[in-house]
């Protein structure tokens, strides 16, 4: 931490002083003691850890017939040995597995499960758009979370892609629940919480959502669905957002191309239901017939379980009532565009605007873009540039429209930055995913990018902190850090979470207001 100002110095030897962070790794040792609990749900064997902490993993919640909502399930009087993950959905890659469609399952960790104990839950919902990603990485794991002793920790998996989003309601009146059935798993999963975790130690009545990445972007989808009213009671999406779900007729054409890429005529889709995964998830590179590159799956404005857009005109009106955190990364397609890729090596100031224009995902003039940020900041290079762009104009827009329209219609949010940097890789900056270690204490697991110096202790737990006093309490002010203002329209107020975290008002507002010009269009949609 070479550089560090005496103020930053003094911050982290006293978060030290107080009780630091152990890394993901000190806490992993497993003792041999199940541990018993009981509810509607079932009897369930989990693992005691030397901590303190408690888990119960694999937990069924539901199960699905092929592209049909979800059911509840029980195991009645069985015990269920929950100690290890269940199944994930299937999906491209091998990086998540056992992969399965029957996949409805979830994980918690408690340390105090008495019914007494009434803490704050936090479920959490993973990235990966909608397509893939699963709980069962180890960056989200809940066993340090919970470990401080404030929450109950909830991960779950759903379905995912075609399994979950595949829109057949307008081509076979059968699968009228398709194209949201991924969202009506998570929905049942808030059931099942809401029914059974006050055996955990939990509150029914204070239950968070939070998700990263797709997850924030499910969470902003499910503000505004009937079926989920009720259900949770503060929200926070970290670099996820939905400002509009898939039209039907775009959703319609994509689910025609992907059939068409399967060999299977839209007139009869009865071969869906008992062709095997593998072949389902081979034909997900179909070319999609709106955005080019492979096709696109996400919620559907399918008036039933979906009958308007998460933030368009405003913000859906179901949700106002919901505190919510909205944060971003400060670097975020640092993550998707790799510093090694052809996009990125060689760049140069008569190449910038040609390589920079498919990764803006908005209709402006590429050149003009490039031009405005030369003024602004001569000494940026075209990297720089590059960069700073395509997080402001891709990543960073549905955020901000978000921000204002629950600003503007007086609804409670709060709003942060990470600028947090990856230390094993500096070129990366703060991208996309470095808040979720930070989030879940995780910074030493693999794929971890933070380190698990004192820097990185520090600002795990400034978030850690904010997301508990929320979960607790509806409000991320902890005594430890600055005021963090709510959100308004007037003064813009965003915690920048860093090794010295602080508020700033209006943080990259020439950037905001550049793009502020440019219509937006959700990806997908």
């Amino acid at each position: 931490m070479s550089g560090a100002d005496p103020s930053r110095r003094s911050l982290i030897g006293g978060m030290l002083a107080a009780g630091a962070l152990v890394p993901f790794s000190a806490r992993a040792a497993d003792t041999s003691s199940p541990r018993l609990i009981g509810c509607s749900a079932g009897l369930f064997s989990g693992r005691a850890y030397a901590d303190g902490v408690l888990s119960y993993r694999g937990i069924r919640y539901g199960r699905a017939e092929r592209f049909c909502a979800p059911v509840a399930f029980s195991y009645g009087g069985e015990l269920h040995r929950a100690e290890s993950f269940g199944p994930v959905c299937p999906q491209s890659g091998d990086r998540y597995g056992p992969q399965s469609e029957d996949c409805l399952y979830l994980n918690i960790w408690t340390r105090a499960p008495e019914r007494a104990g009434k803490r704050p839950v936090m479920l959490y919902i993973h990235g990966g758009a909608y397509s893939g990603g699963s709980v069962t990485d180890p960056l989200n794991d809940g066993h340090v979370l919970a470990a401080r002793g404030d929450v109950v920790v909830v991960t779950v998996n759903h379905r995912l892609n075609a399994f979950g989003y595949l829109y057949l309601a307008r081509l076979d009146p059968r699968f009228a629940d398709s194209g949201n059935a991924g969202q009506l798993d998570l929905i049942l999963a808030l059931k099942w919480v809401r029914d059974n975790i006050a055996a955990f130690g939990g509150d029914p009545a204070r239950v968070m959502v939070f998700g990263q990445s797709g997850g924030g972007a499910k969470i902003a989808t499910m503000m505004g669905m009937p079926a989920a009213k009720g259900l949770f009671h503060r929200a926070a999406t970290m670099s996820g957002q939905q400002v509009t779900a898939s039209g039907p007729m775009n959703a319609t054409a994509r689910t025609r191309a992907y059939l068409a890429k399967l060999g299977i005529s839209d007139k009869d889709l009865s071969p869906l239901l008992t062709m095997p995964i593998e072949k389902l998830v081979a034909a997900l590179d179909a070319t999609d017939p709106i955005l080019g590159g492979g096709v696109y799956f996400g919620p559907v404005l399918d008036m039933k379980w979906l009958v308007r857009h998460p933030f368009w005109p405003d913000a859906n009106p179901q949700g106002l009532a919901i505190p919510m955190i909205l944060g971003n990364m400060h670097d975020e397609t640092r993550a998707f565009i790799s510093p090694d890729s052809d996009k990125v090596k060689g760049l140069s100031w008569d190449n910038l605007a040609d390589r920079m224009a498919p990764e803006l995902r908005i209709d402006v003039l590429p050149d003009w873009v490039v031009g405005e940020y030369r003024k602004q900041f001569p000494t940026w290079s075209p990297t720089d540039v590059f960069y700073a762009a395509t997080t402001a104009g891709r990543s960073w827009r549905g955020q901000v429209i978000e921000a204002e329209a629950r600003a503007k219609a007086g609804a409670p949010a709060w709003v942060y930055q990470v600028d947090f940097t990856s230390r094993t890789d500096p070129r990366r900056g703060a991208f996309h995913t470095m808040d979720i270690p930070l989030v879940f204490g995780t910074i030493g697991a693999p794929g971890s990018q933070t380190g698990t110096g004192i820097d990185a202790q520090a600002s795990s737990k400034a978030m850690q902190d904010s997301f508990v006093a929320f979960a607790a309490t509806g409000n991320p002010n902890d005594a430890g850090l600055a005021a963090w203002p709510r959100y308004d329209l007037a003064r813009r107020a965003t915690m920048i979470f860093d090794v010295a975290s602080r508020v700033e008002n209006d943080p990259r507002r020439w950037q905001r207001e550049l793009f502020a010009r440019i219509p937006y269009i959700q990806p997908g949609t």
